[in-house]
Parts: structure tokens; sequence; C-alpha cells
């Protein structure tokens, strides 16, 4: 099975947008993080923890700083036309409950979630896999 067939559509930012719109983004769709995108090319990712980190801790007044700034710029993320089994060891290695789906022209066209895996792989699967991607770091 390939990613293309569990991937859920995506909601993005502009770098450019305010980190008080991108938390707000966030509250209205219930979702920890959002993508950031030059039209359709992924330039980063803004998490509820980058707001906090890089923004709130900083005193910087979330209305006027922006996502760029606060923005993770390197992003994990898998293809489409990747196997699920490949989107499964990418979050196991680099410890994440979700990624990004660029096409074959690297445009963004989804995201895939741990939740979405768990639909789609057996209890074993899923519990190992939930096990590998919370493991503390250095283990």
């Amino acid at each position: 099975m390939q990613v293309a067939e569990i991937m859920n559509p995506v909601e993005t930012i502009e770098p450019d947008a305010s980190v008080q719109r991108a938390a707000e983004r966030m509250r209205d769709l219930d979702v920890g993080s959002i993508p950031v995108c030059n039209g359709d090319r992924l330039v980063g990712i803004i998490t509820d923890r980058d707001v906090t980190i890089r923004a709130t801790a900083e005193g910087l007044d979330p209305a006027n700083c922006r996502v760029d700034h606060a923005m993770t710029p390197h992003v994990d993320y898998c293809s489409a036309d990747d196997e699920v089994r490949e989107a499964v060891r990418l979050m196991q290695e680099k410890q994440v409950r979700r990624l990004p789906v660029l096409d074959r022209q690297h445009r963004l066209v989804g995201t895939v979630s741990l939740g979405d895996l768990v639909q789609v792989l057996g209890a074993k699967d899923s519990a190992k896999t939930l096990r590998e991607i919370s493991r503390p770091a250095g283990y």
C-alpha cells in the first residue's frame, strides 16, 4: 500500500504570516503543527512547541513575529508513492508522529499521521511503531 492511499488533505500557512495567526489556525484545526509553504513548496513546519519555545519564551509579540522566525526549517517528509512501511520507518527513525507528503515534483500534497498508519497496520506493528516513536532520545 502506498502513502497516497492513506494520506489526508493538508492545511498550510505562509512564512510571512504571524505566529498568532499560526496559533489560531492550529486551534481551529485542532492540530499541533502546520506545514509552512511558499505556494505549494514546503519550506518548514511550525508546531505548538515552536510557538512556545521560539516566540513566547523569547518574549516576542505573536501578532508581530513572523512564522518564518519561529518555524522549524528542516522538515522530514515522505513521498506519496512511498510504501507505507517507508513512512513507518521514517517516523520511527525521526521520532515524529506526522509527516508531510510530497509528490514527485516536491509539491506538498498531504500529510500522514501515526493515527493513519494504525488504521492499516496490525496491532503488533502499531504497538512497535508507537514504542519506537515515543522512546527517549539516545536509546
